[in-house]
């Protein structure tokens, strides 16, 4: 009943239902005033108000340290829709949506349904997904195009097909991309995991051939295909993002020491950016990603209990497992060496770890069908068949009952991921609305409005909150000695400013009311209130 219910086409449709609709409410009330989601979206602001399409600044007039492919992705679509929330939530959901699908098609082909479902499952139903799916950031967009370089690694390798200047030219313009999307963290992902790979490769070459040999057959036929794709492709989409930064170095003030220095550099030193442990991932990615986590936890001790040697198991996975561990492992151990640390970062990993996954789960289910990924008939977990000594367990009818264990433990992490994550994103969104999480944009709305009916000239008096500036659609903050000055000689009608800043402001204005728009109500995280000012 178990397998059956996995296998049904309307477990899929419900799962990936709830995935996308969680996708959709996980941020509700939708405001910009956490995860410096305030900074990514003036870049797409800026360039619509002012032109600069180039390069931007903060709200704060400081220099933005992000490449501008999603501001200019985020301003196209202000243009068609002229919607700045979509224009802003829309490129991560996508990609959010993009990633579930491409995740259940590969891994439901390479691994069976039950396989798709667990990856789609995995990937919709953990308390990361849904948080960054309509995040103002480039963590989601930027996963989705890592995954995608990483799974045409992936297919290189599951394929047997040796790199050709076709899959080379396909590798440049997704390196490209994922530059100008956040700068070099590309490599951070995927170059250790292939080295990894290339040092497995290489180890285990020699013992290829003799098990070809004794085959009969090519030794050659039996290596497995470099994950490595040749310098060009990661050298000329590096030299693109160079010629970014040279840009910026020679004519931007400022540019060096914001992007060079303290954003790129200073990543690596415990000066500028608050530094974490080096084990700081690995315990958030175990909650966070749970239950799924625990799943995997089964499987690692399934193979311990069978008194599996990690080096047996290296030697004896398929290649695109290995792949997919060294790829999931190199780019875990790469960022949790860098002191500068913060949970979203590490998303990039998520997707192939689904994938791995699905591996997992699709082994178990050949094993007891008899079907196509392993290379004999008895396979674990971990995609690789038992070596020698491996006993009783190996024979069809226990690997059949095990595998049905394990199917039972796949359905009960979907329906706890499903209670998990629902009630966590439904709690999140009602605590939002019940404490006015979105009261400076519900303001911001407010002054818009008033003062479009009224046709009023106002000003943003200078302020500590970043998403103000978007919430009033203004470009600039105006210091207060300019403000009462403006306001004396009867340029403006109205004027916005935080509530102690407004105390001191008011006996300089003259003819100056408070209306009786103010904010709301706001969180402990949100202590500072603003007012209207009106003459």
């Amino acid at each position: 009943m178990t397998t059956s219910l996995l296998e049904d086409q309307r477990t899929v449709w419900v799962v990936a239902a709830i995935s996308f609709l969680l996708f959709l409410i996980g941020n509700l009330p939708w405001q910009l005033d956490d995860y410096d989601q305030a900074k990514q979206a003036f870049t797409s602001f800026e360039m619509i108000k002012e032109g600069h399409w180039f390069y931007q600044q903060t709200p704060h007039e400081r220099v933005a340290t992000k490449p501008p492919l999603l501001g200019w992705i985020s301003a196209g679509l202000f243009g068609i829709t002229r919607s700045w929330e979509v224009a802003w939530r829309l490129p991560s959901f996508l990609a959010a949506i993009a990633l579930a699908i491409l995740l259940f098609r590969v891994a439901s082909s390479a691994y069976g349904s039950i396989a798709g479902l667990v990856a789609l499952g995995a990937f919709g139903l953990n308390l990361l997904s849904p948080r960054l799916a309509t995040l103002v950031r480039t963590d989601m967009p930027l996963a989705f195009v890592i995954f995608l370089i990483g799974l045409l690694i992936w297919q290189q390798i599951q394929r047997q097909h040796e790199w050709t200047p076709r899959n080379r030219v396909y590798l440049f313009p997704l390196l490209t991309v994922s530059m100008l999307i956040k700068g070099p963290i590309v490599y951070a992902f995927l170059l250790p995991g292939i080295l990894l790979f290339e040092l497995w490769r290489r180890r285990h070459a020699s013992r290829h051939s003799e098990i070809a040999v004794e085959a009969g057959q090519h030794p050659r036929s039996q290596m497995s295909v470099s994950a490595w794709s040749g310098w060009w492709p990661w050298v000329a989409s590096l030299a693109v993002f160079l010629l970014w930064v040279s840009g910026g170095i020679l004519f931007q003030p400022g540019f060096f020491n914001e992007v060079v220095m303290r954003e790129f550099l200073g990543r690596f030193g415990e000066t500028i950016h608050r530094p974490q442990p080096l084990y700081f991932y690995v315990p958030h990615l175990l909650h966070k990603f749970a239950p799924w986590s625990l799943l995997i936890a089964i499987a690692t001790f399934d193979l311990a209990s069978r008194r599996w040697r990690i080096g047996t198991a290296f030697r004896e996975m398929s290649p695109d497992t290995v792949w997919l561990l060294c790829w999931v492992l190199g780019g875990l151990i790469v960022m949790s060496l860098i002191p500068s640390k913060r949970v979203d970062r590490i998303f990039p990993v998520i997707p192939p770890v689904c994938l791995l996954l699905a591996a997992q789960i699709g082994s178990r289910w050949s094993c007891s069908h008899g079907s196509r990924v392993p290379r004999t008939v008895d396979s674990d977990l971990t995609s690789h068949p038992p070596s020698p000594g491996y006993g009783e367990v190996g024979r069809p009818v226990a690997a059949e009952n095990c595998a049905t264990h394990i199917y039972r433990w796949t359905a009960g992490a979907l329906i706890l991921a499903i209670l998990l994550t629902g009630g966590y994103v439904t709690w999140k969104v009602i605590t939002g609305y019940r404490d006015h999480r979105d009261a400076l944009a519900v303001f911001g709305r407010d002054v818009r409005r008033e003062a479009e009916t009224r046709h009023w000239r106002y000003e943003v008096v200078s302020a500590k909150d970043e998403g103000l500036l978007l919430y009033l659609q203004k470009i600039h903050y105006i210091e207060p000695d300019r403000a009462v000055a403006e306001w004396n000689a009867g340029n403006l009608r109205a004027l916005v400013a935080s509530t102690e800043k407004a105390r001191s402001l008011m006996p300089k204005l003259r003819g100056a009311t408070s209306s009786q728009l103010k904010m709301s109500e706001r969180t402990k995280e949100q202590e500072i209130g603003y007012v209207l000012i009106t003459r």
